[in-house]
């Protein structure tokens, strides 16, 4: 498992870069922006961890901008920590052992979520591509919410 990103919800993405780009000195090292989500996302690095072409297991920010105003109240704002793994049904089901409650199974055989003991919301990732989907994860409800 490698560490990958924490994503924090901003309300404002011109302020918000100016802080960790400007004054922090962050690198913006991808961007996407969905129409249909109605969000944008950016990536930034600090200077000496900018990944390389084709690199994609170095530590980042997540910048979440919502289109839509919302007031981030109790939270909201943080989203979660992200961690690559090797293969996502094995580590669900090392967790599901360990008595670990699989909020979002990983249906699409590539992302899921679980949550730590005080609530913070950890995103699992598959490493490289997405793995067929396969049962019973294809068809396991969401518990709560992550």
């Amino acid at each position: 498992m490698n560490y990958l990103h924490t994503m924090v919800r901003v309300s404002d993405l011109d302020k918000s870069l100016d802080f960790y780009c400007g004054a922090l000195g962050m690198v913006e090292v991808r961007r996407r922006d969905s129409e249909k989500g109605r969000y944008t996302t950016l990536f930034l690095a600090a200077p000496s961890d900018q990944p390389e072409a084709g690199e994609n297991n170095r530590p980042l920010i997540e910048l979440t901008h919502n289109w839509d105003r919302e007031d981030y109240q109790g939270g909201r704002n943080f989203g979660h920590l992200a961690f690559g793994v090797d293969n996502i049904y094995e580590t669900c089901q090392q967790l599901l052992d360990k008595g670990i409650t699989i909020n979002r199974p990983p249906h699409d055989g590539y992302m899921a979520f679980i949550r730590s003991p005080d609530g913070i919301s950890i995103e699992l990732l598959q490493k490289g591509e997405k793995l067929a989907p396969i049962e019973p994860w294809s068809s396991m409800e969401n518990i709560g919410s992550w």
